[in-house]
């Protein structure tokens, strides 16, 4: 049985068409799930910081019990604290600008911990304090995950930009719409640690 050229050249066609199909599939597919492990390691993110800042409130009022004329100083937290949660972003939207104003807002919040931690040495009771040295040690904790979950988040990112600009899936890429997503950095003068005295 011997096939004719029309039919050769027609499973050709189909067998290139359905190799094509195999590939389009699976890096559509393959950029999907990056950008959704973008998505739930900024979910991550957002989750270390809310953690941060349900703790604000036990820490401030510890404090306040024993200082309570630092009130410009409380009352400076406790904005930070709601500007800070105010701010939020949609990962599969983040622009510069709005994850500079992200890192902005908590940056703010940062120093008013700071400012905070700095009136706590002026309290000796306080620093023997045990639901202080608990809420200390939690934040302090906080802190470490937040680091931990903004570097997972920027892996993800890396390998989720590599993928969208490497040939041939750029081509994809550009057909549906994928774009870069943004890293999350370092403002400038974070190479210098912030002086928080416990």
């Amino acid at each position: 049985m011997k096939l004719s050229k029309g039919i050769i050249a027609l499973l050709v066609v189909l067998g290139v068409v359905l190799i094509t199909f195999m590939w389009a599939k699976n890096g559509y597919n393959r950029m999907v799930g990056n950008e959704e492990q973008v998505t739930t390691a900024w979910s991550q993110v957002e989750n270390v910081y809310q953690r941060r800042a349900d703790l604000i409130p036990n820490l401030v009022a510890t404090v306040q019990g024993y200082a309570s004329h630092e009130r410009e100083t409380l009352e400076g937290v406790v904005n930070a604290r709601a500007k800070a949660t105010q701010t939020t972003i949609d990962p599969a939207n983040m622009t510069q600008a709005q994850m500079a104003n992200f890192q902005q807002t908590q940056g703010e919040l940062s120093q008013a911990l700071g400012r905070l931690m700095v009136v706590v040495e002026r309290y000796p009771d306080l620093k023997a304090n045990q639901n202080f040295l608990e809420l200390q040690a939690q934040l302090e904790g906080t802190e470490n995950r937040i680091t931990v979950e903004r570097q997972k988040y920027n892996e993800v990112v890396r390998v989720y930009n590599t993928n969208i600009r490497r040939f041939p899936s750029n081509i994809l890429a550009g057909i549906f719409g994928f774009e870069r997503k943004i890293n999350f950095e370092a403002k400038e003068g974070a190479d210098v640690a912030p002086v928080v005295q416990f």
